[in-house]
Parts: C-alpha cells; sequence; structure tokens
C-alpha cells in the first residue's frame, strides 16, 4: 500500500510509520521539514505549509492518505480536495468533539459548534468544535472513503506531551504517592502503537465511517498497581478525594494528569467513552504492563504536566494534617 502521512514522525506520526514498514508499505511525509529529518530515509519526503504551499501535492495521488496533523477547517478542506484521487482519507480527531458528556457518549452523540469564536485559531475554548468541522470537510471531499478516528488520549512511547508519562515515572519513584479519587474509578487512553496499527488496519481495509478510539476504561488503582510491578516500585498510594482537590486548586488533566473531578455533572461520562462499533472492527489492545513499560523507556516527563514534588507534599501533609 502506498501510504502518505499528513505530517511528521512524531509520536503518532512514528507509531504510524513503524508499523507502516512492518507491513511493508511505502510511506511519503508532508510537513515543513522540520522534525526528525535523519528518521526513516526510506521514506518519500514532500515539503510544504498545508496552510498555504500544498504545491508539493499536485497531480499526485497515493492508496491511504493519514491526517496527523489538521487541526484548521480550511486546510483540512484544501489537502483533502489536492488528495481526491487517492483511496481513503484518514482523519484523526479527538473524542474532544463531543459537546455533552453529561450523558453516554458515542459516535452518534452530539458535537460542539464554533458559534462566534474564529475558524483560524486553535484555543482550548474552540479545539473540539474545529476539529469536528474538519471532520465534516473530510467527509464533504471523500465521502464514504472518509475514515474518521477519534482517539481518546493517546499515551506511550515518544509521548512528548507528559500527561500519561507523569504516572509511570512518578510511581517508578516510590515512597508515598498522591492518587486521585478511588481505586475503582475507570480513566480512558490508547496506547500510540495499538491506534497506529489500527487505523493501518482499517487503511488496508478501506474502511470509512466514524469511530471512537480509546481503551474501554482501566481502574485508577489498576494503572498504578500495575505501574509498581512493572517498575519495581515500593510505592504507597494514598486516595485523595475530589472535594479536597478542588478544594485545594490542584489542576484537572495537567497537574493532575489524567484526573477529571467527578464533582462536575458537565464530565460525568468523559471517561466512559463508548468504543464498541472500533471493537467490533478489530481494535485491540496491548497488556497494560507494555504500555508503561514503553513509556517508562521512551518518554520522558515534562515540567508542562505533574504535580511538582513540593507540591505533592504539601498536599499529602495537608491531607493528613486533617485526620
Amino acid at each position: 500500500m502506498r501510504l502518505l502521512l499528513l505530517g511528521g514522525p512524531r509520536f503518532l506520526g512514528r507509531a504510524i510509520t513503524d508499523s507502516a514498514l512492518e507491513r511493508g508499505h511505502q510511506i511519503a511525509f508532508f510537513n515543513r521539514g522540520t522534525t526528525s529529518p535523519e528518521l526513516y530515509p526510506e521514506a518519500e519526503r514532500l515539503f510544504g505549509d498545508r496552510a498555504s504551499d500544498l504545491a508539493a501535492l499536485a497531480g499526485r495521488e497515493w492508496d491511504a492518505v493519514i491526517d496527523t496533523s489538521g487541526y484548521l477547517p480550511a486546510a483540512v478542506r484544501a489537502s483533502a480536495e489536492m488528495l481526491a484521487d487517492s483511496g481513503l482519507y484518514c482523519f484523526v480527531s479527538s473524542v474532544s468533539v463531543y459537546s455533552d458528556f453529561t450523558r453516554p457518549i458515542d459516535e452518534e452523540s452530539t458535537v460542539a459548534e464554533l458559534g462566534d469564536l474564529p475558524d483560524d485559531e486553535v484555543t482550548g475554548e474552540s479545539y473540539g468544535a474545529l476539529k469536528a468541522l474538519c471532520e465534516d470537510h473530510a467527509r464533504a471531499v471523500f465521502g464514504s472513503r472518509a475514515l474518521v478516528v477519534r482517539p481518546g488520549l493517546i499515551v506511550g512511547p515518544h509521548d512528548p506531551t507528559g500527561r500519561f508519562t507523569y504516572w509511570p515515572h512518578r510511581v517508578a519513584r516510590g515512597g508515598e504517592v498522591l492518587a486521585p479519587g478511588a481505586p475503582d474509578r475507570p480513566t480512558q487512553f490508547i496506547d500510540v502503537r495499538d491506534l497506529a496499527e489500527w487505523m493501518l488496519g482499517a487503511c488496508e481495509r478501506g474502511l470509512g465511517g466514524t469511530f471512537n478510539a480509546t481503551h474501554p476504561g482501566v481502574e485508577w488503582g489498576e494503572l498504578l498497581d500495575a505501574c509498581a510491578r512493572e517498575a519495581a516500585s515500593d510505592f504507597r498510594p494514598t486516595w485523595v478525594t475530589d472535594e479536597f482537590l478542588v478544594e485545594q486548586e490542584v489542576g484537572e488533566w495537567m497537574e493532575l494528569p489524567l484526573w477529571v473531578s467527578a464533582l462536575d455533572p458537565a464530565a460525568a461520562y468523559f471517561d466512559r467513552v463508548d468504543v464498541r462499533r472500533a471493537l467490533e472492527e478489530s481494535l485491540a489492545f496491548r497488556p497494560l504492563t507494555d504500555t508503561i513499560r514503553g513509556t517508562l523507556d521512551l518518554a520522558e516527563t515534562t515540567d508542562a504536566a505533574g504535580l511538582a514534588h513540593e507540591r505533592e507534599t504539601a498536599l499529602l501533609a495537608e491531607w493528613h494534617g486533617r485526620g
């Protein structure tokens, strides 16, 4: 299969490329040429800027196109139209397109609308609605040959965000670890390699349609215990309540990665996204310990995600001080 990746070999793009080459496919990259030029010398490299310069794609077609870098509707429309003679257009969207997490979420759930927000600037407020509009443009051009994938949090080797990464590395350091909520609360994420392999299989089969793509759910206690086993850590979890975390103004999702307060009814189904449609199309998951080991070995923590040591220590002292 001849495959075009709109984006570079960074994180998801890297996992897609690894899997594609293992499967014997030919791959080309279209990007600005600023990331990892030494990787994958066997790949064809096409340079341009999808917001203003698609000339390198003119007159070309591929068996499948995977768009990992589409955030602005106009850019997605332009690239889809330029590549309309290709076989399949796989657009990587996000579960953030959904507008209402107070009720169960599946692929038919209502998506966010942009309203008066600008359509040429990505912000935390506009991200989901812009992704939804990008989906619409991919479908408008490719019709039944559009594959729209809505991942949850993508994790694992080479993750640049530090979000999931915080937990394996923090547990590996051992000692008392602040853990949010309760051990039986679910959380959702997907290993980047599982996502890449599933999307490539879907491209090989010519699968169209819209699919949520994340794990059905892992309990927090299961996650932290697996981190401890994989890292041979003597960690001791201290489970603190959402009420305490909110009172202490702990930041959701980034300061305390993966945590979203259960006190907020607007997030009731945030970690309960339905993935049955993708499971029926062969979405599969490697053991949790494989994801943790890949994260420990090939993903680094960042200052942008996770509790600083002093902050965690102070929070634990306050929690224990209350008896």
